[in-house]
């Protein structure tokens, strides 16, 4: 099955177009993401940040043109999910917060890196096994259109996730149902250390979709504008009731899979040159620069600025207390009203 001949993306996203404003909001979100990023390094190195720890600095340009054309929509990301909290409104200090381990953390210290959440931004968490979180994006879809919310749920996930035979299974579900969802792949294009050419022989994995007959487009994720554009196009024709749609986006993430890998797998020279020629905050700086008529010293003065605040989101993490031992139990069991009120309860709720 492929797709029928008279379904298509619509030819643009119906986004206004971005002025200096516009995108110079953008390069603070990747650059406060990034900065932010490289002080949780900083902090696991240091044993403040314990357990796994999955960085997203490289593939800032995916979660902020995807907010930029999706911010009242609802996500769901993996383990690797630091930059997609923060681009979808989660503050610095609470994201920051809860890798530390603490109270004052986005769920109170009780998730750690790979478990955020925060329902009033409808990010709807941060998953811990591989490709298991993507059928999530189904009920969550199945909820936007029973409810007629007219929004979209945007599930990322990584190219190792897409061998996953949970991933499958939510295509299939998704394309029947005709639900609101739209997939995206974030192809950084070694999965957790294997590069993508030897995992699989397709190595767009937007053609999965083809195979339940759902729309699908491969995507440069180096470019925040052009991911905006994108993800505008395919949310667009999702929320108007279309169906699902799944992305592709190419990206490249410049650490190893977790703090713990050193990433020796890569073919020498190869991250540099990405660096040199890929990076989405030096693509965004060239056009402000030459479109836009901003100044190396406004773009420095802004970094700055988000310098110090990363710098406050981890002095205010490191600051913060512990969870207190009495909230062990709270939020694994479900308070019992039907209690007498004499009779003890434990922590939890639990009899």
């Amino acid at each position: 099955m492929s797709e029928s001949p008279t379904q298509t993306l619509p030819s643009e996203s119906g986004l206004p177009p971005l002025d200096a404003d516009g995108l110079l909001h953008l390069y603070r979100e990747m650059y406060r993401i990034r900065r932010v990023e490289e002080l949780a390094a900083k902090a696991y190195t240091m044993r403040k940040i314990l357990g796994f720890c999955h960085l997203y600095i490289g593939q800032e340009s995916v979660a902020v043109g995807a907010a930029a054309a999706t911010k009242d929509d609802y996500w769901i990301a993996a383990y690797r999910e630091h930059g997609h909290a923060m681009a979808k409104g989660m503050g610095a200090r609470e994201m920051m917060a809860e890798l530390f381990g603490k109270e004052t953390g986005c769920v109170k210290g009780l998730g750690g890196s790979m478990h955020l959440f925060d329902s009033d931004i409808k990010f709807m968490g941060g998953w811990g096994i591989v490709g298991g979180h993507v059928p999530l994006a189904n009920g969550v879809g199945w909820a936007i259109k029973h409810r007629n919310e007219g929004r979209v749920c945007c599930v990322f996930f990584g190219d190792g996730a897409a061998h996953q035979g949970a991933f499958f299974e939510a295509l299939c579900l998704a394309q029947l149902y005709k639900l609101p969802v739209v997939f995206i792949c974030e192809n950084n294009a070694y999965a957790m250390g294997t590069a993508i050419e030897r995992q699989s022989y397709l190595t767009d994995m937007s053609l999965r979709a083809r195979g339940v007959g759902m729309l699908r487009e491969q995507v440069l994720g180096f470019d925040v504008e052009n991911v905006r554009e994108h993800v505008g196009r395919a949310s667009k024709y999702a929320r108007e009731g279309n169906g699902p749609v799944m992305l592709e986006i190419v990206t490249y993430r410049y650490r190893g899979h977790s703090m713990s890998d050193p990433a020796k797998y890569r073919p020498k020279g190869e991250l540099a040159e990405v660096k040199e020629t890929r990076d989405c905050l030096q693509i965004t700086e060239d056009r402000l620069r030459d479109d836009f008529g901003i100044s190396e010293s406004q773009l420095a003065e802004i970094r700055t600025k988000l310098d110090a605040e990363a710098q406050d989101a981890y002095d205010f993490a490191e600051q913060s207390a512990e969870p207190s031992t009495d909230k062990l139990y709270d939020y694994m069991y479900a308070p019992d009203n039907t209690v007498a009120p004499d009779e003890p309860v434990a922590p939890g709720g639990a009899k």
